[in-house]
C-alpha cells in the first residue's frame, strides 16, 4: 500500500476547508490544524497556500498527461479527461478563481503549469534533447487559451459539455504542434 506524502496530505486538507470556505479565509494554521500538522510542516513543503494550490494542480495535470501513450491513450482522451476533471472539480475550482488574490495570478500559474507539463511531454515522446524558442512559443499560445478559455468554462461564461470543450482545446492545438500530440 502506497501511503500519501505530507505534500498530498496538506493538498487533501486544503481541499476539504475549500469545500466549507472562500479559498481567500483559509489560513495556513486552518490547513495544518485540519490534518494535524504543524506549521513547520506545511512549510517544509510549501512557500505558501498558492504554491500548495499550483503543486495540486500541477500533480492533477500531470496524472493525465502522463497516461498518453500514443496507442490505447490518445490526446484526444487526454483532452477530454482533462474537461471532465474541470467538471469534475467545477465547484473548488470556482471558489480558487473567485476567491484568490490575484486571479491573474493564479491564471498564470495554471499556465505555466500546463506549459511545463506540456514541454515535459512532447520531450518525452518526440526524443529530442530540447525545444526551439518557436515551438516554445507555439505552446504558450495555445496554454493561454486554453487555459482561458477553462477559466471562463468553469466560471459559466458560457455553456458546453465536456465532449465539446476537448473538441475546441483539440482544433486550437497549432499546427506546428500537431505533429507531437496528433496520434496518426
Amino acid at each position: 500500500m502506497k501511503r500519501k506524502t505530507a505534500k498530498q496530505i496538506l493538498s487533501d486538507s486544503f481541499r476539504e476547508l475549500a469545500v466549507l470556505k472562500s479559498i481567500d479565509k483559509i489560513t495556513i494554521q486552518d490547513i495544518v490544524e485540519n490534518c494535524g500538522y504543524s506549521p513547520a510542516t506545511f512549510y517544509r513543503n510549501f512557500k505558501d497556500k498558492y504554491d500548495l494550490i499550483a503543486w495540486d494542480y500541477a500533480q492533477g495535470t500531470a496524472l493525465i498527461m502522463d497516461r498518453i501513450d500514443g496507442t490505447n491513450y490518445l490526446w484526444q482522451q487526454t483532452l477530454l479527461d482533462g474537461a471532465n476533471r474541470y467538471l469534475k472539480e467545477k465547484d473548488y475550482l470556482t471558489n480558487l478563481l473567485l476567491h484568490t488574490t490575484g486571479l491573474d495570478s493564479f491564471i498564470q500559474y495554471m499556465t505555466d503549469i500546463n506549459c511545463t507539463v506540456l514541454e515535459k511531454y512532447i520531450l518525452r515522446t518526440s526524443q529530442i534533447e530540447s525545444l526551439d524558442r518557436k515551438t516554445k512559443m507555439y505552446i504558450r499560445t495555445y496554454c493561454l487559451g486554453t487555459v482561458n478559455l477553462s477559466c471562463e468554462w468553469i466560471l459559466g461564461k458560457f455553456d458546453a459539455s465536456p465532449e465539446e470543450i476537448a473538441e475546441i482545446y483539440e482544433y486550437s492545438l497549432p499546427g506546428p504542434l500537431e505533429k507531437y500530440m496528433i496520434q496518426q
